[in-house]
């Protein structure tokens, strides 16, 4: 195997992955003892923006089969891939290759390759009548028999656990559990398969797997392989590694929580650096508010006498500005506007 060095300043440090809290969500997921739960979430999200969930309720059979069908859609030819590019959809639906998205613009282009999956809405959907950015059909594979049919499986599951999650933060916010409900009945949700591949010799920051950013929305909810690489900012701007841990997901928080609670809660930075010498695949779940949701300080989140800290936004309208200043094909596709 090739020898990987790191250039200074990207190393994570290890330390136990405890500084990143590990919450079991059991009693949330069968409603036991969700305030107990909501507690633990509501500290880990005010003081790391990351934590790690288990008894999560998601078979790990299922979580095992996408993964799977993640390294065989990447397998394929480029050519093939290619045939669904991202740039086809209207939608921001498909497949970008190398160096296609750049999460830290100032610095990186990212050294990975992915897929773009949303809800699947037809023409006579409500919000595709509207003609709202985002909203409408995926690209599908043609040649992979049961990549649909595993792909919406997992992604109800997602679904269903990003809803379960956003109860206990209700909670942890001193709100109704169903406080989010309608804010989040028509999420601009998304999946995501990356590949990483491995890199060799001297890794720069210019061509680390994936940049430091935020994320743009809610709360993502991560699967990653055995092979790590994912790194957390904590406050003192260190680099913190964040292993994989069997049977959890990693659960971050998106700029939009962290203006709906007024910066209580953190969207922390975070970045890839592939020095496993092995492919690299993850499965990020981006859980994003209704298009029309209004982002601005909840009830409870601003001091007296203090102003909110972040201006109103629409959830969707800041997506899709996030999407624009990430992604080369829209830069190309603006500028032929």
């Amino acid at each position: 195997m090739a020898i990987t060095t790191v250039a200074d300043g990207l190393v994570g440090r290890a330390v136990a992955f405890q500084e990143i809290p590990i919450v079991d969500v059991g009693a949330l997921v069968d409603g036991s003892d969700p305030q107990r739960v909501a507690k633990a979430l509501g500290h880990a999200a005010a003081t790391v923006g990351f934590v790690y969930v288990r008894n999560h309720g998601v078979p790990a059979e299922l979580r095992a089969a996408m993964m799977a069908e993640a390294e065989r859609f990447f397998a394929q030819p480029l050519e093939t891939k290619n045939a669904l590019h991202i740039r086809n959809s209207k939608i921001h639906r498909g497949y970008f290759s190398l160096f296609e998205e750049n999460t830290d613009p100032g610095l990186t282009a990212d050294l990975k390759e992915g897929l773009d999956i949303g809800r699947e809405l037809g023409p006579d959907d409500p919000e595709v009548r509207r003609g709202l950015p985002l909203h409408g059909p995926n690209q599908w594979p043609t040649d992979l028999p049961g990549f649909r049919t595993t792909t919406d499986a997992y992604f109800a599951a997602m679904r269903s656990l990003a809803e379960t999650l956003m109860r206990g933060f209700a909670l942890a916010l001193d709100l109704t559990p169903d406080f989010f409900a309608d804010k989040i009945d028509q999420p601009c949700a998304s999946l995501r398969l990356l590949h990483y591949p491995p890199q060799e010799g001297q890794i720069e920051a210019q061509t680390m797997g994936c940049g430091a950013h935020t994320d743009y929305g809610c709360l993502t909810i991560l699967a990653q392989d055995a092979n790590g690489g994912l790194q957390v900012r904590n406050s003192a701007g260190e680099w913190i590694a964040a292993p994989p841990v069997p049977d959890t997901f990693v659960i971050n928080l998106g700029d939009q929580m962290a203006r709906w609670t007024n910066g209580r809660f953190q969207a922390t930075p975070h970045r890839v650096i592939n020095t496993s010498g092995r492919e690299r695949y993850s499965m990020p779940f981006f859980f994003d508010p209704n298009w029309d949701a209004l982002i601005e300080a909840l009830p409870g989140t601003v001091p007296s006498g203090e102003a909110p800290k972040f201006a109103p936004v629409l959830a969707g309208p800041y997506l899709q500005s996030r999407f624009d200043d990430t992604f080369a094909y829209r830069k190309t596709e603006a500028a032929k506007a």
